[in-house]
């Protein structure tokens, strides 16, 4: 039926179709007597999905024009999915409900064309739609697990997108065995009408062996892992070519106390701080010195092409993706300790309340006195008395350094910046490197330092670029849509908040919210609550700020080995530096913050999903496993429960609440048991059992446990 639709589809769109019935259209398209029923049942379907409609004296057309969107598809475990409209479908704005019927075989990711069939599916809900067609696939490559059924050969996807096996031909095909990890091409998507078909392109191993997660997740969000030999052997000729003792037109810091500050198992470090303050004149002196990539790959070298077109480094668990080849990022640039650097520096002046007066940018040359980890600074200053490993001079200025950010956070915050608590999660390897725990990330006084300092220096180079009149990269957060923002301040009402709901863009009282919902329970589904509410931040070079900042000039400039978009700042501030005159495109630079915006997402996800993976199969082997968890969504079908002290969330699905039947309460996010009265809420502590892994899946069932305490095994 997939191949009848397809050819109807094709036909009644052709720019010259007349409108014919149905028994007409058949000899048009050569349809056989016999196969009549089925035709007419096609078209039926077809219209039922909103892909056709009936005009008059029932004709067969396409639908009216009018009405339809593009945006990308994001399809859910059971079927149905959304579509978010792309930013100038300004008449929609919201995401679009795809039923299941009307898919297709969309899959997420897609671009596609929806028919906008209802404005409101209901009291309270957005658009629905159904799916014209697919304009672009997100990807044709997919990784699952290898599985024989007689004579064929099927792959189960990993995640939910496809809920049944693909077809991808006969046994045994490209040497794999059941139980193996494979990618393969699809070839034809499945949909509702037919099953999907593909080919097998790689065997990646055994499910379970060591690595192939971590390849798994590689090849599914189709990440580079090797560097093509050009470009590393102009890594190689940069290296035989940098002298350190070479200070040409760069100005020489090397005698001030410049550190860096970064987690214990970072490997490239791309930026340094100084700070003094000077008594006389009452004001700070910040000096951010960033590690100069644009050095090593200026504009047009196969270096600057290679990172653009990867857009970003990916920092998976155990293994890192870099956007150059290590011999640049772990090296050449990186401000090791000790050693002569290239730097752009961002040589900032502040009056004492923080308030910026003066910014200055050079080219350097810095040597490092002394790398620190976060752990250790946060220990320094927690200590009375300064270790003797420690120079007074660095002692005294950490001390600054506290003081000095607290003083630029405070500014922030009273300008309405938001301070989301989204806790990362941070895995624990034995000496084989296998997973034995988790826990979550502290963010403590030393990651609050260079987080303030880097927010400062970003925000003093996009102010001075802004003020040349040059096009740039920003980083942008738009603002989010007012009824979103209603939606969540009804949402922190119901928890007992006391909000003024008619006012959602006051970002004060957003910032009270989160404040005094980081002492709660439910503080987790507040933040998370907010994030969803607010719409992604990007690169772009439209001037729209940076909501979250409550920033109106921001980009990124402090991480240049890591990302494509600062590299872009360095090289226009190295054109400045040596020229003093500067320009750039405006037209090529929205294209290409598409491109960096899509390739962080992807990392993001990446890192996410490879870590969510690796806690699943650590959890496989401990079912029954108990632990304190807090409520952090309810819905019909269940709650959702985030351990405490462990960085997982599991369902505990409301068919395994035996002691009563639960309803749900969405005015007070409650399951209510009808009996007992009993209240399952939002922000409840509750002991939880590890009762299902469905690694395939990526999915996590707890069972409630009542009246004990909570054990680990």
């Amino acid at each position: 039926m997939a191949d009848l639709s397809d050819r109807i589809l094709n036909f009644v769109s052709k720019k010259n179709y007349q409108p014919l019935k149905a028994k007409a259209l058949a000899r048009r398209l050569g349809v056989a007597h016999a196969e009549y029923p089925r035709f007419r049942q096609t078209i039926k379907e077809l219209v039922k999905q909103g892909r056709l409609e009936f005009g008059k004296a029932r004709t067969v057309r396409m639908p009216h024009p009018l009405g339809t969107v593009t945006g990308i598809f994001r399809k859910a475990a059971g079927g149905y999915g959304f579509v978010r409209p792309h930013a100038n479908e300004a008449s929609i704005g919201e995401e679009i409900f795809i039923r299941a019927d009307a898919v297709g075989d969309a899959s997420t990711g897609d671009e596609v064309l929806v028919r906008i069939r209802r404005r409101f599916r209901r009291p309270g809900k957005g658009p629905e739609g159904v799916i014209l067609r697919v304009l672009e696939r997100a990807t044709h490559q997919f990784v699952g697990t290898y599985r024989q059924e007689g004579d064929e050969g099927l792959v189960v996807v990993d995640g939910t997108t496809f809920t049944q096996p693909i077809f991808v031909g006969d046994p045994g095909a490209k040497g794999a065995r059941p139980g193996d990890k494979v990618v393969f091409e699809m070839i034809r998507f499945p949909s509702p009408f037919a099953r999907g078909e593909g080919v097998i392109t790689e065997v990646l191993g055994p499910h379970g062996q060591p690595g192939v997660d971590t390849l798994s997740i590689i090849r599914a969000f189709e990440l580079p892992d090797e560097f093509p030999p050009d470009v590393l052997n102009e890594a190689r000729r940069q290296a035989q070519a940098f002298d350190e003792s070479d200070r040409d037109g760069r100005e020489d810091f090397t005698a001030d106390p410049v550190i860096t500050i970064d987690p214990p198992e970072a490997r490239d470090f791309d930026d340094a701080v100084c700070l003094r303050y000077d008594s006389r004149r009452r004001h700070w002196h910040l000096a951010v010195h960033i590690a100069d990539v644009s050095h090593f790959a200026p504009p047009g070298s196969l270096l600057a092409r290679e990172a653009r077109q990867r857009g970003t480094s990916v920092y998976l668990p155990q293994r890192v993706l870099p956007m150059f080849p290590e011999i640049i990022s772990n090296a050449l640039a990186s401000l090791q300790q000790g050693k002569n650097r290239y730097v752009k520096s961002a040589l900032l002046e502040f009056t004492a309340t923080g308030q910026p007066v003066d910014a200055r940018f050079v080219n350097g040359v810095i040597r490092v006195q002394r790398r620190f980890t976060y752990d250790e600074v946060t220990g320094l200053l927690e200590s009375s008395t300064r270790p003797p490993h420690v120079s007074p001079e660095i002692f005294d200025m950490l001390r600054r350094m506290r003081d000095f950010a607290m003083i630029l956070r405070e500014r922030r915050i009273r300008r309405g910046s938001l301070e989301l608590i989204i806790p990362e999660t941070e895995l624990e390897y034995d000496e084989e490197g296998k997973v034995i725990g988790a826990h979550f990330c502290r963010h403590d006084i030393s990651h609050q330092i260079i987080e303030e300092f880097m927010l400062a220096a970003n925000e003093a180079v996009a102010r001075h670029l802004a003020d040349l009149d040059v096009p740039f990269l920003r980083r942008i957060h738009p603002p989010p849509n007012p009824l979103k923002l209603q939606e969540f301040l009804e949402f922190v009402e119901t928890l007992g908040y006391d909000v003024e709901v008619r006012r959602p863009a006051d970002r004060f009282q957003l910032q009270r919210v989160l404040a005094e919902s980081a002492e709660r329970p439910e503080v987790h589904a507040v933040h998370y609550a907010l994030l969803r509410s607010m719409k992604q931040a990007e690169y772009s070079p439209v001037e729209e700020g940076h909501y979250a900042l409550a920033s109106d000039c921001y980009c990124h400039f402090t991480s240049p080995i890591r990302r494509y978009p600062d590299l872009t700042i360095h090289h226009l501030l190295d054109r400045w530096i040596r020229t003093g005159r500067v320009s750039g495109d405006e037209t090529e630079l929205v294209a290409l913050g598409e491109h960096c915006s899509f390739t962080e997402r992807r990392a993001e996800q990446a890192e996410r999903e490879l870590i969510k993976l690796k806690l699943l199969d650590y959890l496989s082997h401990r079912v029954g496993m108990e632990m304190t968890a807090i409520i952090t969504g309810v819905h019909e079908y269940g709650f959702y429960a985030q351990a405490e002290d462990f960085p997982a969330e599991g369902l505990v699905h409301v068919s395994t609440l035996f002691d009563d039947y639960y309803y749900y309460d969405a005015s007070t996010h409650s399951l209510i048991g009808r009996r007992t009265k009993r209240r399952l809420r939002l922000g409840d502590k509750v002991t939880v059992q590890v009762a299902r892994v469905d690694l395939q899946r990526r999915e996590l069932d707890f069972r409630l446990i009542r009246g004990k305490k909570p054990r680990r095994k």
